[in-house]
């Protein structure tokens, strides 16, 4: 296992900043997940705590110890792609051994055999050993690349978007593997991904980057629940938060004027932290409640069957927002439903910062 900790790094690459004073704290054996859009700085990272790109500014650590100086081999980290890196023409058993033969890390051959077993055992590519690279399935081949990372029993893994080229059902078995593995081997794993399922169904934290800064670190749940700004709300969640333009007046928020005007309980406001004036109401779908009884009315823009439930999207005037209902709810496109929202669950964004005015939020440390 291994602490890894990013302090104030910068990183260009031209007039490109890439990464700017990025900090981070990354526990001994914690599953964690850089999640971004492409651009923002993720596999920079990576690359940074690997040592195949040095900083610009700021330094980084590997179990406190700093670590600029020093080239990949010495870091004791193994680097597992989206692009699986293998030699085709190899049997699989040859390509996990590859790893442990160079003459600076060469083993006896009993414990080179050993650790392919191990790997091959843990990774269910037993029956594959003999077998060439080009004849793998993808999910198979990429089994195969996290088992030449095993054998070597690094410090850390570094994953760059591993699963990307997978099919969906194949990625939500590997995901479940790749935690299980993280596990039983009890290193430290560090896990680039842009897509939000895969980081709030795998970490045990979450950094959330934005154009090479980090926006907000925490567990799944915590980001989930109270995002930092509209950034982070929008990014994170399937399907995103509805964000939608309001104006607050002496406790009503005017939505849409005269079809879509929400008045607000005592208690709301201080929860928030809003105050009159314009604003941008942050809800989840699973908190937009549709029903017969609901007090507002609107028509359906769109439904979206997802098995267990729909995703339906609601209009009213120009307003679009949506909402997760059972599978059992009856609704049809350009019918009118009624609905009603969970204020406790409501997020307030200031309009020209984006930033969440809750004061736990204004009031709490950056964390990162």
């Amino acid at each position: 296992m291994a602490h890894v900790g990013l302090d104030n790094v910068t990183k260009s690459f031209g007039r490109n900043r890439a990464l700017r004073n990025v900090t981070l704290e990354i526990e001994d054996g914690q599953f964690f997940v850089l999640l971004g859009p492409t651009g923002a700085g993720k596999t920079t990272t990576l690359r940074l705590i690997a040592g195949l790109e040095r900083v610009d500014s700021g330094s980084i650590q590997i179990d406190h110890r700093n670590v600029d100086s020093w080239g990949p081999a010495e870091r004791d980290v193994a680097l597992v792609l989206q692009q699986y890196s293998l030699y085709p023409r190899y049997t699989v058993r040859q390509n996990l051994e590859f790893p442990l033969k160079p003459s600076s890390r060469r083993l006896p051959t009993a414990e080179i055999h050993a650790r392919v077993a191990r790997a091959a055992q843990i990774l269910r590519v037993e029956h594959l050993l003999d077998r060439k690279v080009d004849a793998l399935s993808g999910g198979e081949m990429q089994r195969v690349a996290i088992g030449r990372a095993i054998v070597r029993k690094p410090k850390i893994f570094l994953m760059d978007e591993p699963l990307s080229n997978l099919d969906a059902k194949l990625r939500e078995a590997l995901r479940a593997e790749l935690k299980d593995l993280k596990n039983r081997l009890g290193a430290t794993f560090l896990f680039v991904t842009h897509d939000q399922v895969e980081a709030m169904s795998m970490a045990d934290r979450i950094a959330v980057l934005n154009n090479g800064r980090i926006v907000q670190v925490g567990t799944p749940q915590d980001i989930y629940g109270n995002p930092r700004d509209v950034f982070v709300a929008g990014f994170l969640g399937s399907p995103a938060m509805n964000l939608i333009k309001a104006d607050v007046r002496n406790g009503t928020a005017i939505i849409v004027p005269g079809q879509f005007e929400m008045t607000l309980r005592s208690s709301v406001p201080r929860h928030i932290g809003l105050s009159n004036g314009a604003v941008t109401f942050g809800i989840r779908a699973e908190d937009v409640h549709v029903g017969d009884s609901g007090p507002y009315g609107a028509m359906v823009h769109h439904v979206e069957n997802h098995g267990v439930e729909k995703i339906v999207t609601l209009r009213i005037d120009h307003c679009l927002f949506r909402a997760t209902v059972p599978a059992a709810v009856r609704v049809a496109i350009d019918e009118p439903a009624r609905f009603d929202w969970d204020q406790d669950k409501m997020h307030a964004f200031d309009v020209q910062s984006g930033r969440n005015l809750s004061p736990s939020n204004i009031n709490a440390s950056d964390g990162y």
